[in-house]
């Protein structure tokens, strides 16, 4: 499992762009065949990736979590990007098409990811926090999510929210998650941007196409941004104190998470975009 000590504010004011890539972006999840684990210092949230073929892959404890299984003290959120497959908890399967999600709660044992077919398998997406009581684990569906549309397409901003584990929606101790899809001749994401002071953020960019397709997320103090040039399937760790947002090359997706001291979708501090620097 990689683990990432985040800078403080100051710290990154005098840091290069290949120090803030090392310590802010992942690029290295959906590996064939492989579980990829990124522990995060900030908030003790772990982000990742599971892509099955033949073989159902489990996901195991590691010294980072001092457990005897990986959420006997945290819960779990899991999305597919990619083809049909299944998640397996403590003997029940979960059927997992594209862009549907399953909660996980605490003290689940065994989890395994498969997919139908090796030659288009699953992809999925991992975000796990720390709980501190158990839920329920739950199958989520594309339809069931809470839809929410923002934006002006004359803005280029056009987008749709689906709210899956959320405080209206499935319950979690601290995790809330869903995701966002923006509509064809829209770019940019989450303007204005905000912090939350309460909470940190990861965002992982999907349904990018194309070698050339990038996404500019922004980052940093609001008098202080930076940016990372992101690809398909990366992701980003946003501390309480960064904005998030950014602007791509065509229209994208991007799963977003949040762990903190509340659970309230709007709790954010909005920035006007007239203060940026």
């Amino acid at each position: 499992m990689d683990k990432r000590y985040i800078p403080t504010p100051e710290a990154i004011k005098s840091m290069s762009t290949e120090e803030i890539r090392a310590n802010f972006l992942v690029e290295t999840f959906f590996d064939a065949g492989e579980i990829k684990l990124v522990y995060s210092h900030v908030d003790r949230m772990i982000i990742g990736s599971a892509v099955p073929l033949e073989e159902p892959l489990e996901l195991e404890t590691s010294e980072e979590l001092a457990a005897d299984f990986f959420a006997q003290r945290r819960e779990l959120g899991v999305i597919n990007i990619g083809a049909q497959g299944a998640v397996t908890v403590d003997g029940v399967t979960y059927p997992m098409a594209c862009r549907e999600m399953l909660y996980i709660g605490r003290g689940s044992r065994d989890i395994h990811f498969s997919s139908v077919e090796s030659a288009f398998p699953a992809r999925f997406y991992l975000v796990s926090l720390p709980a501190h009581d158990s839920y329920p684990t739950t199958h989520i569906e594309l339809e069931q999510a809470h839809k929410v549309e923002l934006g002006d397409s004359s803005r280029a901003n056009r987008r749709t929210i689906y709210q899956y584990i959320h405080e209206n929606g499935v319950g979690s101790c601290q995790l809330v998650m869903g995701f966002t899809s923006l509509d064809d001749g829209s770019v940019w994401n989450t303007m204005p941007a905000h912090t939350h002071e309460r909470r940190s953020e990861a965002y992982m960019y999907f349904d990018l196409q194309g070698d050339d397709a990038a996404v500019f997320h922004l980052m940093g103090e609001p008098t202080e941004t930076r940016h990372l040039v992101m690809r398909e399937g990366n992701a980003v760790i946003s501390p309480s104190w960064s904005i998030h947002a950014g602007v791509g090359t065509e229209k994208y997706s991007f799963v977003w998470a949040m762990g903190g001291e509340n659970q309230t979708f709007d709790d954010m501090d909005l920035v006007p975009m007239s203060t940026l620097a």
